[in-house]
């Protein structure tokens, strides 16, 4: 695995670098590795593992025929947008009626 370093910043590489080892697992694997698992142990966990993966991928394909319904940050964001006075477009949905004069 490999790392430049552009313009001597340091930290912005070790960011890199530990996004890229995050990807290819080798922080869980270094966990894993700490104590001795059991072949039968490994067998399940692999196995539940697999399960797991053909469940998220079963699921995806699903949202993307539109089977199940999608829940993607979208529609979180836009719960947030109104939550806080925004229009999720850059409107002005919190904005006041300034047509007609306040009682105060």
């Amino acid at each position: 695995m490999q790392v430049l370093v552009r313009d001597n910043n340091v930290d912005q590489a070790l960011r890199v670098l530990k996004k890229k080892m995050q990807r290819e697992g080798v922080f869980r694997e270094m966990k894993q590795r700490r104590s001795y698992e059991k072949p039968s142990e490994r067998k399940n966990r692999e196995k539940s593992e697999a399960i797991r993966r053909a469940r998220k991928l079963a699921r995806k394909k699903a949202q993307r025929e539109g089977l199940i319904p999608n829940t993607s940050k979208k529609k979180i964001d836009d719960k947030r947008n109104a939550r806080f006075g925004k229009a999720p477009f850059g409107g002005a949905a919190g904005a006041q009626d300034r047509s007609k004069p306040s009682l105060g």
